[in-house]
Parts: C-alpha cells; sequence; structure tokens
C-alpha cells in the first residue's frame, strides 16, 4: 500500500523535520568532532570554524558550550587522561603482580587502539594551561601517574622480599617506561596482535623481576657468561 507524503509548493516530497540534539548530546557531539580535528591536525592547526562547520552548528554553539578552542581543547584531553588512567588505575589494583603487569599493558594497548585519535592528542604533547586549575594536562603527567601508582606496588614487593625500597622509583620508570615506548611503536605497525605483544612485555617484565639480582653491578671488560647448562 503506497504511503501518501506531503509535497512542497515546488512539488518535492516534503523531509521530515530532524530530531533537535539536547544540549547533552551537542556537548558530546562537540566533543567527538575536535578530538578527531585535534588529533588530525594539533591545537594550533585546529580552529573553531573547522569544528562548527564539521559539526553542522554556527560558531557560537561552540563558544556556548566551551568558551572558546581552549576551553574545548581541555575537555577534550581531560576525558582522554581520565578514561586512560581509569583503565590503567584498574588494571594495577587487580589480583597478583604478574597479573597486574599483563592488564597494564594490555590496558594501554587497548585504549590506543579503541581511541587513537585520543591517544594522539595526548602524545602530541601539546600543554594547554586551564585557567580553571592553572595545569597542562598531557601524556607525560598521566604516566606520571601511572609510575607513581607502580612505584608503590614494587616498594611494598621490595621490602617483602629484602631489596632496597628507595629503588623503586628507578624500576617504576623502567617499566612504565617498557610498556609505554611498546606500545607506541605497535600503534603503528599493529602487529602482533596486542595480546601477542602483552604476553611478551610480561616474559621480559616478570621473569626479569622475578630474578632480580639485589645488587647488581657493572661488569668488565673480562667478564665470562656463566654457562646456560
Amino acid at each position: 500500500m503506497a504511503v501518501n507524503r506531503p509535497v512542497d509548493g515546488s512539488g518535492e516530497v516534503a523531509r521530515a523535520p530532524r530530531a533537535r540534539m539536547t544540549g547533552a548530546q551537542r556537548r558530546l557531539q562537540l566533543i567527538e568532532v575536535a578530538r578527531g580535528l585535534f588529533a588530525e591536525r594539533g591545537y594550533e592547526g585546529t580552529s573553531i570554524e573547522e569544528i562548527a562547520l564539521r559539526a553542522g552548528v554556527s560558531k557560537p554553539i561552540v563558544y556556548e558550550h566551551f568558551g572558546g578552542k581552549e576551553g574545548l581543547y581541555v575537555v577534550v584531553v581531560d576525558r582522554e587522561m581520565e578514561t586512560l588512567l581509569e583503565m590503567v588505575t584498574k588494571s594495577l589494583t587487580e589480583n597478583r603482580s604478574l597479573y597486574r603487569i599483563q592488564q597494564v599493558a594490555l590496558a594501554l594497548l587497548t585504549y590506543m587502539e579503541e581511541r587513537t585519535d585520543g591517544f594522539q592528542i595526548l602524545v602530541r604533547g601539546e600543554s594547554i594551561v586551564s585557567e580553571a586549575d592553572g595545569e597542562s594536562t598531557r601524556y607525560g603527567s598521566l604516566l606520571n601517574d601511572a609510575i607513581s601508582q607502580v612505584e608503590h606496588l614494587l616498594a611494598g614487593d621490595f621490602e617483602r622480599r629484602g631489596f632496597d625500597p628507595s629503588l623503586a622509583p628507578l624500576y617504576a620508570q623502567a617499566l612504565v617506561g617498557m610498556v609505554s615506548v611498546t606500545a607506541q611503536w605497535w600503534l603503528d605497525v599493529r602487529t602482533p596482535p596486542k595480546e601477542v605483544v602483552a604476553a611478551h612485555l610480561v616474559n621480559l617484565c616478570w621473569n626479569g623481576l622475578t630474578r632480580l639480582d639485589p645488587d647488581p653491578v657493572l661488569v668488565d671488560h673480562d667478564y665470562v657468561e656463566p654457562s646456560a647448562d
């Protein structure tokens, strides 16, 4: 059965009006549009005009929600920082050390895979100071948060094993740095699968930590490696 649709004066079929977005929906749309542009072009290379055009709104709408480009950028970065930090923090508080190391690696790889635009904004390192809190938000500060948590966990492990807990910051920097740099490399090549990458990272971290020498020293030129037998 044919459905009769209203026509306008020109004889064209009239289109049903599009449902208007709520304020919250429009704000979320602008954040997602801006995230893509900031990742693609950076903060300086992105304009309010481009954000408004891609979102299909006027410039005043963007200003109404965020006050300007800086305010929108800070919101985008804050959301990405919160998402990634939540994933990393959760992985650090579950189960024993081996599983934690595995989940940290997987959390970072998963975030980079699912929110590549967001990660590119964070790692780009553009420091925009928020007038609200006077602090810049960037990937480095998130890594510092992760390092602090790993440092706390390692200090407890070192004390239980009779190692010097004052060395925990050094090992925390090394572990988080290894995972972070490897994850950034993987983002470019996307192979092998992230689960394989995480497994090999854990292999290096865990097998190294379980056989940790409490008092390592540099070897000289004449050092002879012990037999593998």
